[in-house]
């Protein structure tokens, strides 16, 4: 069993890749957390703080102001991005390759350390604001 210990001014995080599983692309397939304080943010979508959408029909563009808004909500929270546990991604589409580049914008964001933990990654047919083509759910550990 693979293991990557996380300890700081959150509850100790520990991350698992059970040898018995493929090895992941950059996520782990397990994270325990001690008890503690927990945030659930809601999806982040590419709303900017005007309340339009951002970016109609540009990917990259939507991610750069998800990325935004999950900093934003995760420092209210009292959190960073390393002290996500958990991570939901949305994508409006069913192409592996949109997927695997919405992925690797994620992992190569400000936001990147969220995606080092339990990840899912969806491909879905439509997201609640029209145009609307990504949505991140996040859960972080907070500090004690």
């Amino acid at each position: 069993m693979r293991r990557r210990y996380v300890c700081g001014m959150t509850a100790k995080i520990i991350r698992v890749n059970p040898a018995e599983l493929h090895t992941p692309p950059g996520y782990h397939h397990v994270t325990v957390v001690d008890a503690g304080r927990t945030a659930y943010l809601a999806g982040q979508c590419p709303i900017g703080p005007d309340g339009v959408l951002v970016g109609p029909g540009d990917l990259a563009a939507q991610i750069a102001q998800v990325v935004t808004n999950s900093i934003v909500a995760l420092t209210a929270a009292g959190a960073q991005p390393d002290d996500v546990v958990r991570s939901v991604i949305y994508v409006v589409s069913d192409d592996t390759d949109v997927l695997g580049d919405a992925w690797s914008h994620l992992t190569s964001s400000p936001l990147a350390a969220a995606f080092t933990t339990a990840s899912t990654l969806l491909g879905v047919a439509q997201l609640g604001f029209a145009g609307q083509l990504i949505e991140v759910d996040l859960t972080a550990a907070l500090p004690q």
